[in-house]
């Protein structure tokens, strides 16, 4: 979106400037290569939103958790809100395009302790999403080598492929950007292209398919989550759209290697949204309307329903190429997640916020690459899926941590930045006078959503069922608490790059 579009007529265009420049304005010297453009940009965020990875894996708690109608219903309305969130988000990243993207914005505009926590909240999310992610496709791996090899999907086995993804993800990121922008742009054609082979797929071969009724209207109403409140369960069965509608902040944390990002950035972020919003209806109604048989759809052998729903339609052959689809699809996600979780580290560690800062803000002078942080992304994202191996319903809860982390983290800059009011100096892409209105219902958006999904998600509530999403939650604002009263002396984003000090400082994250 163009300048002209969204600024009223009395606000001056700022003067076009640098990307350069303005970083080091900003307050930091370039240490990263600024080799993607603005497709590669876009392309990015919407691999990372990943409809063939976010409506899959979490297709079967739809099913369970109000059905075909809260799906498709859930997803419209949750798209629409997901854009405003993502419209007044864009207009902050024309203004701070920076790595350190969110916590930057908010400590700008609110000050040190505002960008201490939303950067936690924002690390939290980002490899919460690794987690999801990569756990996702460990799944879907699981389910094709069961129908391709008959082999079993147990937890332990299925731990063990999500521990291979994470690696291949972490040594395809130690290349040089231009690497992660080339397959982010495959990944975009190969979602285009496998949503439409899918749904073309299930539209065409089967037989039989559901009414609209059962699908749309009261029919395709279903709770098998043990709450007995419809309207709870409604809500509860948000998680697939809104968890699905996460990770643009990726073009943001991208900045500081983008071509012209104060306007290429902000708008990566707007068209991932609506594309994936387009797509993701086309590739959800197309699986719900193939559904041959709910009950066995629910309980199938693979541990997967979408794989079922394609063997339903198509047989093992048919859904054994699909799934292949699928996965590779979720691989690009991941790959994607894993680079702008990669960069939060950086940038976090750039302004001495993480314990063992010095280690993970080096940067490959070979590849201009943030190894340390690369790896340590990784890594704690293992960390967050391990409850999986003694819980079956520990992966939604990860998707809970991915949404109750990162949303709140999109809302807080948000927020400073409605409060600031005039004192904010918009970039080159902004939304005029509808900036307040989107804004506003941003936050308060935001604000339901992750409420809603720190609540139980299924009846009665043990330790293995519970949603532990709250906990994480409490315990990463905790530790950010603690570190803070450490750390707090160190830790501090730059007013104005140029000190000797600073230059030092650069020099020595150079490796």
């Amino acid at each position: 979106m163009s300048r002209t579009t969204w600024s009223p007529s009395n606000v001056p265009a700022p003067p076009r400037k640098d990307e350069e420049e303005r970083l080091r304005e900003l307050g930091y010297q370039p240490v990263l290569a600024r080799r993607m453009g603005g497709f590669g940009n876009f392309a990015i965020s919407f691999s990372v939103i990943s409809i063939l990875s976010g409506c899959m894996t979490l297709y079967g708690f739809g099913m369970k958790t109000g059905g075909p109608a809260v799906m498709l219903w859930g997803w419209a309305g949750v798209g629409l809100f997901v854009l405003c969130v993502g419209l007044a988000l864009a207009e902050v990243t024309s203004a701070y395009p920076t790595s350190g993207a969110l916590y930057y914005m908010a400590d700008r505009l609110g000050g040190r302790r505002w960008g201490w926590y939303t950067g936690w909240l924002n690390l939290l999310g980002l490899l919460g999403a690794i987690a999801g992610i990569d756990y996702g496709a460990a799944l879907f791996t699981g389910a094709f080598l069961n129908l391709r090899f008959g082999f079993t999907p147990t937890p332990e086995k299925t731990f063990l492929i999500f521990l291979c993804i994470l690696l291949l993800h972490a040594l395809l990121n130690l290349f040089n950007v231009r690497l992660v922008s080339l397959l982010n742009s495959i990944s975009v054609w190969w979602h285009v292209a496998g949503v439409s082979v899918i749904v073309g797929a299930l539209a065409i071969v089967p037989d039989h398919h559901q009414s609209v009724s059962d699908v749309f209207g009261s029919g395709g109403y279903f709770n098998a989550t043990g709450w007995d409140n419809p309207l709870y369960v409604t809500a509860i069965g948000l998680l697939l759209a809104q968890y699905t509608f996460s990770g643009y902040d990726a073009s943001a944390h991208l900045s500081e290697e983008t071509s012209n990002a104060s306007v290429t950035a902000a708008r990566g972020i707007v068209r991932a949204i609506w594309a994936s919003w387009i797509a993701g209806f086309v590739l959800l109604s197309g699986l719900t309307f193939a559904i041959q048989d709910y009950a066995g759809t629910l309980d199938t052998k693979t541990g997967v329903q979408p794989a079922q729903i394609m063997i339903d339609a198509l047989g093992e052959s048919g859904a054994t190429a699909l799934l292949l689809v699928v996965i590779v699809a979720q691989l690009f996600c991941g790959n994607a997640e894993t680079a702008a979780a990669s960069r939060m580290v950086f940038a976090f560690s750039r302004d001495n916020a993480l314990p063992g800062s010095a280690l993970w803000r080096k940067v490959s002078s070979r590849t201009q690459v943030p190894v340390p942080a690369v790896w340590l992304s990784v890594g704690l994202a293992a960390a967050i899926a391990l409850p999986s191996l003694y819980s079956a319903t520990a992966y939604t809860a990860v998707t809970a941590i991915n949404v109750i982390g990162i949303t709140p983290a999109y809302a807080i800059p948000i927020y400073l930045r409605l409060r600031a009011g005039d004192r904010f100096q918009p970039g080159p892409w902004n939304l005029g006078r509808w900036s307040k209105p989107i804004g506003w219902i941003a936050v308060l958006w935001v604000a339901f959503v992750t409420v809603l999904f720190c609540l139980p998600q299924v009846s009665p509530v043990t330790v293995s069922s519970m949603n532990y999403a709250s906990i994480a939650l409490a315990v990463v604002l905790i530790l950010a608490t603690v570190w803070w009263f450490v750390a707090r002396r160190s830790y501090s984003t730059p007013q104005a790059y140029g000190s000797d000090r600073e230059q030092a400082e650069v020099a020595e994250g150079i490796v």
